[in-house]
Formats: C-alpha cells, structure tokens, sequence
C-alpha cells in the first residue's frame, strides 16, 4: 500500500510542479517566444498567368503592385532583424544570411528600378498579416541588408522584430551541425 501512494504523490507532485511552471507563462513570457513570418516578392508584369498577382501595399492608402506568387526570401534566410529610428520614424532592418545575400544582390541586379513587396505574419497565433512595405530598388544590395519602412506602429515593428529574431534563432538551432 505504501508503494502506491508515493507513486501517487510522486505524479501528483509532477502534476502540481508543471501546474505552477505552466502558471508562470504569462502573457508577457508567451508573447517573447511568439514567431513571426516575412517573405519578400519581386515586383514583375502581369502575365496572365496565376504566377503572380496584384496585392495591396499600405493599408490608408493602397497602391496595387503585381508581385511573384512565390517569394524568394524568408524568415528562413533571415539573420537577424531590428528596428532601427531614422529621419522622421523608425525602420526596419533585416540582416539575411550568405544564401539570403546572395538572392538579395542577384535580384537586386536583375530587378533595379522594381520593387521588393514584403508580406509578414505577426502576433499571437500569426493572427495579423499584412504587406508592408514596397521599397523600389534603387542599387545592387551586396551586404544583404534590406531597410524598409513598415505599415506598422512601432509597437507591432517590435512585435514583428521580436517574432523574426525567435524564428532565427530556432533555425540556427536545428541547422547548427
């Protein structure tokens, strides 16, 4: 009889102790792990085909810019982002990795006088996703730096960052030999 009750304490102190940890996760503490999504198209034609297709850039005043179904950047190329005060506001600034900088400068060459379109998933859940920006490209990017300012308050480029870096991090994880 005694055996069973310290196998029913010893769960019931598992049970209690993931009860109290699991407590600990408020709001604050889920929001720091939250991820975030970004993927960059390349402004092109339309062709007639379902390869691409108009989106609307800026939310008070949507412009229509016809873009790549299929981005050729992601959070997966990403290494590090931030937001950055400029002029006037602030920015934001992503760092992509050697595969990234590689793309960025080979389309930035390709596509000079087009636009980038940058579409991200943010938030609890990945509840809100919008395209952010459109930046023209005005040179070849060599140092896989893409700076842009966002549809987005400050808080929700915090937010956007935040989500980004998590999700960086968690692919640096799983891809470290």
């Amino acid at each position: 009889m005694n055996m069973r009750w310290s196998r029913f304490n010893f769960y019931l102190g598992l049970l209690l102790a993931g009860a109290l940890l699991g407590g600990c996760l408020g709001p604050e503490s889920r929001k720091k792990r939250q991820p975030s999504t970004i993927a960059v198209h390349l402004e092109v034609p339309p062709d007639g085909t379902n390869l691409n297709e108009p989106v609307p850039i800026y939310r008070a005043e949507p412009v229509m810019i016809n873009v790549e179904r299929t981005p050729f950047l992601t959070e997966l190329n990403l290494s590090e982002a931030k937001v950055v005060d400029v002029m006037g506001g602030f920015a934001i600034r992503i760092q992509f990795g050697r595969q990234g900088t590689w793309l960025l400068e080979q389309r930035s060459v390709a596509y000079h006088g087009k636009r980038f379109a940058i579409f991200c998933k943010f938030g609890e859940h990945l509840k809100n996703e919008r395209w952010l920006a459109a930046p023209v490209i005005s040179r070849r990017i060599a140092d896989g730096v893409l700076i842009f300012t966002p549809d987005a308050t400050r808080e929700e480029a915090d937010e956007i960052v935040l989500g980004l870096n998590n999700v960086g991090r968690e692919v640096e994880k799983k891809t470290k030999w």
